[in-house]
């Protein structure tokens, strides 16, 4: 691809250049964190600035936005932590880049996050918080970041787009299978044009708004949310005044830690995944409490010497009144091995699979195409400031015949 090899030399252009930045990012580190004389009061200025490329095939994979074969996506992302005294914690992240996701549009700033927090006791068993921020459902929220995320993109049952719409509701099977593209099937310019309507199981990290309580009790650990979205909720409609509170969403976690190498969680939520715009379509005598997502999930971690291993799985259902219910199960497997103390790599299996709805002749038919996809990554930490990470992507593609997607990403990374 030429596109892709000249991603990679302008990446490896940024990466030389950045050894000869450390000692001006060593002092910014410095200058970004102030304490008042008591140190009662102590705040923190960090972030990242992201300098992504993809080059791929149309359609654009995942939740990426964009009508050519490729797109650069500069982000800065920018993290205040303020701690008041030992039980009262701010956090913010503040963003400017052209899209919550990779998109080709216009430059935007935007508050993703923002949340105070109240810990009672120094022991950590109970937190109170509220705000605007990542859900507690699963684990590869808490390390989605791009410093932490050993891949570019999400995993698949994060960013892989199904039939389900938010603004209106599904009223026949035939309407399901048509937004699904599984019937009929058109050109790709057509299949494609509804994709800002099409919700994942989990839309990233879910930075919706809302409260919740966590607290570490030994071994184990606890987490539940109400939250003015469901899982599959869009981005725009994560902010306090965006969607009612009438129709609330809640989530929870329990994980266990039997050692240090291990983590193991399961995970439950269930909220209505259509938005207040959606109302005129609703079927008769229906309202938005019966248009609900359902998702369990379980997730295992494990550390071992140089080797770190992730997986989660996630089983989904959209009731359906008329219909019924429509269920998928989405799941990864993802491991990343350190090489040297700056290389190292990772690969992540995801899979997807839909259950089946009975169509108008009778006949049972998945309501969505059943999906694998394949990442490879190797990460170079250059100094512990910058970072060099590439991507190759392939997996199926979306119009359920033999072909297949490919998708190559860079990303530099500088973090202060």
């Amino acid at each position: 691809m030429n596109g892709a090899t000249r991603l990679a030399w302008a990446l490896l252009a940024l990466a030389a250049t950045a050894r000869g930045q450390e000692d001006i990012l060593d002092r910014l580190d410095e200058r970004l964190t102030a304490s008042s004389a008591s140190g009662l009061v102590r705040a923190r200025l960090s972030g990242t600035l992201d300098v992504e490329a993809y080059a791929f095939q149309q359609p654009a994979p995942g939740l990426i936005v964009a009508a050519g074969t490729a797109l650069f996506n500069p982000r800065l992302t920018a993290f205040l932590d303020v701690q008041l005294g030992p039980r009262v914690y701010v956090f913010l992240q503040g963003r400017v880049d052209r899209g919550f996701d990779p998109t080709d549009g216009g430059t935007e700033g935007r508050l993703d996050e923002y949340a105070l927090r109240l810990t009672p006791w120094d022991d950590g068993r109970l937190n109170l918080q509220v705000g605007k921020f990542a859900t507690v459902v699963g684990s590869w929220v808490r390390r989605h970041g791009t410093w932490e995320n050993p891949f570019i993109t999400a995993p698949l049952p994060y960013e892989n787009l199904t039939g389900m719409w938010d603004i209106a509701a599904v009223r026949s099977t035939a309407t399901l299978l048509r937004w699904s593209h599984v019937r009929p099937k058109n050109f790709a310019g057509e299949q494609f044009a509804d994709s800002r309507f099409r919700l994942p199981v989990i839309w990233g990290p879910s930075y919706a708004t809302g409260a919740s309580v966590a607290g570490d009790l030994g071994r184990w650990t606890y987490a539940a949310e109400v939250k003015n979205g469901s899982l599959s909720s869009r981005p725009e409609y994560w902010g306090p005044d965006e969607v009612h509170w009438s129709h609330p969403t809640f989530s929870g976690r329990m994980g266990y830690r039997p050692d240090e190498r291990w983590d193991v969680g399961i995970s439950a939520s269930a909220g209505s995944y259509l938005v207040p715009a959606a109302a005129p379509t609703m079927a008769p005598g229906h309202d938005l409490d019966d248009y609900r997502e359902v998702v369990v999930a379980s997730d295992v971690s494990f550390s071992w010497h140089f080797w770190q291993f992730w997986a989660e799985a996630f089983v989904a259902r959209f009731a359906i009144p008329l219909v019924g219910d429509a269920q998928t199960t989405a799941w990864y497997a993802e491991a990343k091995y350190k090489v040297t103390p700056q290389f190292f790599a990772a690969i992540r299996w995801n899979q997807q699979v839909f259950g089946k709805e009975i169509d108008g002749m009778g006949d049972p038919v998945r309501w969505g195409y059943n999906t694998w996809r394949l990442d490879l990554a190797p990460t170079y930490r250059i100094t512990p400031h910058t970072q060099l990470k590439l991507q190759y992507s392939v997996q199926p593609d979306d119009l359920g015949g033999r072909d297949y997607q490919q998708t190559v990403a860079g990303q530099f990374t500088v973090r202060f």
